[in-house]
């Protein structure tokens, strides 16, 4: 297996296990993975993109596969309902990256209506032949994310996870609610252990991990080899690190936005936000320039996340339509943040 995927791990005594930034559409692009990684997480994953149109040279679609040589391991996420389609994107992608994950959990009805993403999950001899197929024609490894189930039966995700291992998935991830709840109610951290027990390869927990505390929470009732997180991430890329620092990792110290300021420990609870997303958005700004330049429908829907909850952040709505250029707009962000920091 390749050392990229990592192990799997047993009962969790506290130590240290991968953090892992789900992809998710119209967030994860490659300056926010980057972003991502720098701020703590240890497995960043493209934006899911659809097959078809990534075997039909879609250019859209495959700008969401580019990547950078500092991302590794680069894992291009994949979905479709046809198996022909999901095989020659499979193969196209196979020659630049690391891993490819295919996506049988997304609940979006758009996804969903072409029987794809969770969807799939309630035809799993589809999906299993589907994976075989991929296999059988990519010789990096494969791996796999699912929710428990659809939610119209009893749950499946055991019998799909045992029968993808059986025919070479090499990591799992589990969603802890089925297609039918979407994002609502709580996940269901004790069926994803299930999982775990039921299978030899690693396991990823995904759902409701928050914080330091919510991780902790979960990996003590799944004992999973890492945890995705999704929805908490947007807008909030430090939450990698200022996770592992809760949870005894690493020290606040070692956290660069804190390095960044030498008067961090004088900050209020309101200037510390104000700082660190001051730095998150600078370093988005900068690894744009570094990447694909500035994009300026990506860097708008990240003003609107990075500014969320914080005082006067509602501003930024007048902001994007009163600058001239997308540089203008991404120093008036840089200027928004810094304008109040408090003591």
């Amino acid at each position: 297996m390749s050392d990229l995927i990592g192990q799997k791990f047993g009962e969790w005594d506290g130590g240290e296990r991968p953090l892992f930034l789900a992809p998710m559409s119209g967030v994860t692009d490659l300056p926010f993975r980057l972003l991502a990684k720098d701020c703590g997480a240890d497995v960043t994953i493209t934006e899911f993109t659809n097959s078809t149109a990534l075997s039909r040279e879609a250019a859209v679609s495959w700008r969401k596969m580019e990547s950078h040589e500092t991302e590794v391991p680069f894992i291009p996420q994949i979905f479709g309902g046809n198996a022909d389609d999901m095989v020659t994107a499979a193969e196209m992608l196979a020659p630049s990256c690391d891993i490819i994950d295919l996506n049988f959990g997304c609940p979006a009805p758009k996804v969903t209506k072409i029987c794809a993403g969770a969807a799939l999950m309630g035809q799993p001899d589809n999906l299993v032949s589907m994976v075989r197929g991929i296999i059988d024609n990519v010789e990096v490894p494969v791996t796999a994310k699912m929710r428990l189930g659809t939610g119209a039966n009893q749950h499946n995700a055991i019998e799909i996870c045992q029968r993808l291992e059986d025919v070479g998935v090499s990591r799992l991830c589990v969603h802890g609610r089925t297609l039918k709840q979407r994002y609502s109610g709580q996940a269901d951290w004790d069926y994803i252990k299930q999982v775990v027990d039921s299978v030899e390869v690693p396991v990823v927990a995904n759902g409701d991990v928050v914080d330091s505390k919510s991780a902790a929470d979960c990996l003590s009732v799944t004992n999973a080899s890492g945890l995705m997180i999704g929805r908490g991430a947007i807008g909030r890329p430090a939450m990698f690190g200022e996770m592992k620092v809760g949870l005894g990792w690493m020290e606040e110290t070692e956290l660069p936005w804190v390095k960044a300021n030498d008067e961090w420990f004088d900050f209020d609870e309101t200037g510390k936000a104000f700082a660190t997303r001051k730095w998150c958005w600078d370093r988005y700004i900068e690894l744009s320039h570094a990447t694909v330049g500035i994009q300026a429908r990506w860097m708008q829907r990240h003003a609107v996340a990075f500014t969320k909850g914080l005082p006067g952040g509602k501003k930024i709505r007048s902001i994007m339509h009163e600058m001239p250029t997308p540089e203008d707009f991404a120093q008036a962000i840089s200027e928004f943040l810094v304008g109040d920091i408090a003591f």
